[in-house]
C-alpha cells in the first residue's frame, strides 16, 4: 500500500513537471490539464494491465504460479491464493469422507439405492446391484421402473406410498434357491429417493417353518385327543361291559401315550438346540449302547408282534470295542431312534442288522440295514424334516411323531458326524452314523484317561 501512495505522487509530480515543460508552447492552464491526463492515463493503463493479469490467473484456476506479485493486486492475489487453497483443501477432505461414507455403504449386507426425482439409478452399492441384477457401469442414469420388472414393485413405485416395505422376488430367485427381497422407498430432498433392500429369505424360511411346525404340533395332537375325547364322552353316556370298557380304556392310554412321545421328542429336539455341542471329555462306551439298543429293540418288536416272541430277526455285530466323545443320552437316543424306525417299518418276519465298526480311515460307522418297503429317491433329500413322513397312514400305524430324523440330524451334528441314507424301494434301507476320528477314543486311549483321574 506505501509504494502504491508513493507511485501515486510520483505520478503527480510527473504530471506536474510536464505541465511545466508543456508552458512553453501552451497556456499554463491546458498544460497542466493536459499533462495530469497524460498520467491519469498511464496510471489507469498500467492499472488495467496488473487486473487483467489477476483476472488470467483467476480464469487459469488460480493456482501457485502466476498472478501480480506486488502492490495492491499482489495482496490481493496472495489473500486469494490462501482462500483457494483452504477451499481446495476443505473440498478434500469433504471427498475423503464422502468416500469413506459410500465405502461403508459398499460393505454394507443391505442394499443401498439412490434415485432422482425421475427415478433414475444416480449410484448403488454391489449388494443392491446383485438385489436387483444390475449392472453398476451400464445402468446408472437408468429408470428404474425399467430395470426391475417386478409387477408388485411397479405398482408400489408408481402408488407413491411408501410408509411400509414391499416383500418381493429377487431376481435370482428360482424354485430350487427361493430368494425374497423386502424393499422400501424413502423420500428426500428435492424429489429423490433413497432405495432400501434387505435380504430377508432366511427369515421368510423360519417363518414359514415356525407356521409348519405351528400346524403339524396341533395336527398331531388334535387327533388323538379327539380320540380321548370320544373314548371319554362315551365312558359317560353308555353302561358299557367291563371288557368293552377296558377295550376303550387300553386305546385311551394308547392315545395319550402317543402325545406323551410327540411332547418328549419335542422337548428332546428343543434341549438339543438350546444347549452347547458336547465336548470331547465325555466318553460313552460302544459295545455299552449296542447291549442297550439290542435290549430295547427286542422289546419293541416283541409288543408290535403282540406275542412272546419278537417279530424281526435281529444280527448285532459290535466290531469296535472303543469309547465315543459324547453325551450318552444323546446318543442312544439317535442310535435308538434308527433302530425302532427300521423295527415299525419292517414288516413281520424281515431281517434288521445293526453294525458298529471303525473303518481305515479310522472314523466309526454305526449302521442300522433293514429289508423293509424301502424309500424312493425323491423322499431322502426331506426325511430329517421335522413331521415329514413318506407314508403317513403307516405312520400313524406305528405310532411314529415324525421327529425321529430330526433328532438323529441334529445329535450328528452336535458330534460332528454325518447322516447317510441308502434305500431301494422293495429292498429295504441303510441308516448309517460316521462319526469322525477327534470323535473315536480307542481302548488304550480311555484306559489310559480313566487311569489318570
Amino acid at each position: 500500500m506505501l509504494g502504491r501512495f508513493f507511485l501515486f505522487w510520483a505520478c503527480l509530480a510527473s504530471a506536474a513537471l510536464l505541465g511545466v515543460w508543456l508552458d512553453r508552447y501552451w497556456p499554463a492552464s491546458h498544460a497542466v490539464a493536459l499533462g495530469l491526463a497524460m498520467v491519469a492515463s498511464f496510471w489507469v493503463l498500467f492499472d488495467s494491465v496488473r487486473a487483467k493479469k489477476f483476472l488470467n490467473w483467476l480464469r487459469l484456476g488460480g493456482g501457485a504460479e502466476g498472478g501480480s506479485t506486488t502492490g495492491v493486486w499482489g495482496d490481493i492475489t496472495t489473500r486469494v491464493r490462501r482462500m483457494l487453497r483452504e477451499r481446495e483443501r476443505e473440498t478434500l477432505e469433504c471427498q475423503a469422507r464422502l468416500q469413506d461414507f459410500l465405502s461403508a455403504l459398499q460393505v454394507s449386507p443391505n442394499g443401498v439405492m439412490l434415485l432422482d426425482g425421475e427415478a433414475r439409478i444416480e449410484w448403488c452399492n454391489q449388494t443392491s446391484a446383485a438385489h436387483f441384477g444390475l449392472d453398476l457401469q451400464r445402468d446408472l442414469m437408468q429408470t428404474i421402473g425399467n430395470l426391475v420388472r417386478d409387477p408388485g414393485f411397479a405398482a408400489y413405485l408408481a402408488k407413491g406410498d411408501f410408509g411400509t416395505s414391499l416383500t418381493m422376488p429377487g431376481r435370482e430367485n428360482s424354485p430350487s434357491r427361493p430368494v425374497t427381497l423386502s424393499v422400501q422407498l424413502h423420500p428426500y430432498g428435492d424429489g429423490r429417493k433413497l432405495l432400501l433392500s434387505r435380504d430377508v429369505t432366511v427369515l421368510e424360511q423360519a417363518e414359514a417353518m415356525r407356521r409348519d411346525f405351528v400346524a403339524n404340533v396341533s395336527h398331531e395332537i388334535r387327533t388323538p385327543l379327539t380320540v380321548l375325547a370320544g373314548f371319554v364322552e362315551t365312558l359317560q353316556s353308555l353302561r358299557l361291559e367291563e371288557s368293552e370298557r377296558q377295550q376303550y380304556l387300553a386305546l385311551m392310554a394308547q392315545q395319550a401315550d402317543r402325545m406323551q412321545t410327540l411332547v418328549n421328542d419335542l422337548l428332546t429336539l428343543s434341549k438339543l438346540e438350546g444347549s452347547a455341542p458336547p465336548g470331547v471329555n465325555l466318553q460313552v462306551a460302544v459295545p455299552a449302547l449296542m447291549r442297550q439298543l439290542e435290549t430295547d429293540a427286542l422289546a419293541l418288536s416283541q409288543v408290535m408282534g403282540d406275542a412272546d416272541e419278537t417279530d424281526h430277526q435281529f444280527v448285532f455285530d459290535c466290531a469296535f470295542d472303543g469309547f465315543l466323545a459324547g453325551t450318552a443320552s444323546e446318543l442312544l437316543s439317535a442310535m435308538g431312534n434308527l433302530v425302532s424306525n427300521a423295527v415299525r417299518y419292517t414288516p413281520a418276519g424281515g431281517h434288521i442288522t445293526v453294525a458298529a465298526g471303525q473303518r481305515a480311515d479310522g472314523c466309526v460307522v454305526f449302521s442300522v440295514a433293514d429289508t423293509g418297503p424301502g424309500i424312493a429317491a425323491e423322499h431322502l433329500g426331506r426325511l430329517t424334516e421335522r413331521f415329514y413322513r413318506v407314508d403317513r397312514s403307516r405312520s400313524r400305524e406305528t405310532g411314529g411323531t415324525g421327529l425321529g430324523l430330526a433328532i438323529v440330524k441334529h445329535v450328528a451334528q452336535r458330534h460332528g458326524a454325518n447322516l447317510l441314507i441308502e434305500s431301494t424301494v422293495g429292498k429295504g434301507s441303510v441308516f448309517s452314523l460316521v462319526f469322525p476320528p477327534q470323535r473315536v477314543v480307542p481302548v488304550v486311549a480311555a484306559s489310559d484317561a480313566h487311569t489318570a483321574k
